[in-house]
């Protein structure tokens, strides 16, 4: 099974009948009023560290550099095992840490 994944909702019927009861005619020459702001927002100390850390992410490199290029000079060379134990052993210590 796949689902397209395109950040839209669907819009149902229900939806915009009631969208379009809310909205009222307006004329192209008639004048606005502005409407003073009512909404605030004010973010909690954990909120701030988690945005100072989303940007600090962001900002950083996707890979090591460095790794990367001594794993290919390690295969190119042919001095790069592979150790199935070890990676064995991970995979089962991730499944404990999924199972708490």
């Amino acid at each position: 099974m796949s689902h397209k994944i395109d950040g839209g909702l669907p819009v149902t019927p229900l939806l915009r009948t009631a969208a379009a009861a809310t909205r009222s005619p307006v004329s192209s020459s008639a004048p606005t009023e502005s409407v003073p702001a009512m909404d605030s927002l004010r973010l909690t100390g954990e909120a701030t560290s988690l945005l100072n850390l989303q940007r600090q992410i962001s900002d950083s490199p996707a890979f090591d550099e460095g790794k990367v290029a001594a794993v290919r000079r390690a295969l190119e060379d042919g001095s790069y095992r592979i150790d199935a134990g070890n990676i064995a052993n991970a995979m089962l210590e991730f499944d404990r840490q999924l199972a708490g």
